[in-house]
């Protein structure tokens, strides 16, 4: 257990100027310490600790692998110790800068709708979205929240579920009439997939065989950083996709994009979780004002796909 008269805050705020300002005595100039005093200081930390957290040369300062670790999360910690006395000073009201960073086709079906009123009932929130659909560190890239489809690594976060939708085969209509609708999985050999230039934790499409499911890799033509690009290679004709109903489904009601394989579909869907840091420390008001207000005010449609009596298919 931690003895009472160590002031640990006190001790990572030094060590971050440290690294921040680039050496002892330009941190004890700044914190009107002496630079003896800061190095003393250090040390003390890191024979607590037990770990070497910087190297000393008379040129300058290098962290260890276990001083950048520490760096990265000390900042963390007292930015959310500063946020945390601040919004109890006022009264807990959302204020200050919101990082928030989406996957693209549910940023822009979902979330970037629902900002300007957001935005409007908080007035001191100001925000800062990225749109990717490359997964992240929160810690590393300073995100205060991440939205993701799919499957969900473990690790310490919390997730809240904000939907959830099914996933389909489809190709364009100029694309099937010059390369054939597959009627079984083994076709996906003669044709050819859009894939993605980041890993994902289901690489291949899963088709459902009898009682067990097989998964299939189609020859990739292309590869997308995003589903909006996929859908919109799929929309030129350049192959097939697997992309999210929910993103797709207007392509499909108007005849842009057919549906294929349905009848080896194996009904699997995709979860659309809000990702944010939650455990070590207080979450600030403006964090959990925009998760409850993501969680009251997105409504993601879990449809199915049915024939109507044409012979298209209709989202219903």
């Amino acid at each position: 257990m931690a003895r009472f008269d160590t002031n640990r805050s006190a001790e990572m705020e030094v060590f971050v100027r440290v690294v921040d300002l680039g050496g002892f005595t330009q941190a004890a100039r700044k914190l009107r310490l002496t630079p003896s005093g800061v190095s003393k200081l250090i040390s003390r930390l890191e024979t607590r600790l037990g770990s070497r957290l910087v190297n000393r040369t008379t040129r300058k300062l290098t962290l260890t692998e276990e001083g950048r670790a520490f760096y990265e999360r000390a900042v963390r910690i007292l930015a959310e110790m500063e946020e945390a006395e601040r919004e109890a000073a006022s009264g807990a009201a959302p204020r200050g800068r919101l990082t928030v960073n989406c996957n693209i086709p549910f940023g822009m079906l979902h979330v970037m709708p629902l900002l300007p009123r957001f935005l409007e009932q908080h007035p001191e929130v100001t925000l800062d979205l990225v749109l990717t659909d490359t997964l992240i560190d929160l810690m590393q890239e300073r995100a205060d929240v991440a939205i993701r489809a799919g499957p969900l690594r473990a690790s310490r976060l919390v997730a809240r579920k904000l939907g959830t939708s099914r996933m389909v085969v489809v190709g364009a209509p100029n694309y099937l009439a010059r390369a054939g609708t597959p009627k079984t999985p083994a076709d996906l050999a003669d044709h050819r997939g859009i894939g993605w230039t980041f890993p994902r934790s289901i690489r291949a499409w899963p088709f459902k065989r009898g009682d067990h499911t097989e998964e299939i890799v189609p020859p990739p033509v292309a590869r997308a950083s995003d589903g909006e690009a996929a859908r919109r290679l799929c929309l030129g004709g350049v192959g097939l996709a697997r992309l999210a109903l929910f993103h797709i489904g207007p392509d499909i009601e108007a005849g842009r994009l057919v549906p294929v394989l349905q009848n080896y579909n194996p009904g699997d869907r995709e979860d659309i979780h809000a990702v944010y840091v939650g455990h070590t420390a207080p979450l600030p008001a403006r964090v959990r004002a925009f998760i409850d207000y993501l969680a009251a005010h997105v409504r993601v449609p879990d449809p199915a796909l049915k024939r109507a009596g044409d012979g298209r298919w209709k989202v219903a």
